[in-house]
């Protein structure tokens, strides 16, 4: 697995926003790959799943945060 570890945010504001979308869509593959592996009962380092699941959150916040400052006043609230 190439990203078992925690990201931190200050790490992810360094990212275009490119980079933070291929970092989510690696990330959501993984955790995919995670899951199957769950369902088999292979998967002997279960802590993996919640700690995918974090790193995919910080990943969407920081490129929440980077579309907000790029393109302000066209948020999805009324």
């Amino acid at each position: 697995m190439a990203d078992t570890k925690k990201l931190f945010a200050n790490q992810l504001r360094k990212l275009s926003v490119k980079e933070l979308v291929e970092k989510r869509r690696q990330l959501r593959k993984q955790l995919y790959q995670l899951k199957i592996q769950n369902q088999m009962r292979a998967l002997k380092q279960t802590h993996l799943l919640k700690l995918i699941r974090r790193n995919i959150a910080r990943v969407n916040t920081v490129l929440t945060e980077k579309i907000k400052e790029n393109y302000p006043g066209q948020s999805k609230q009324k």
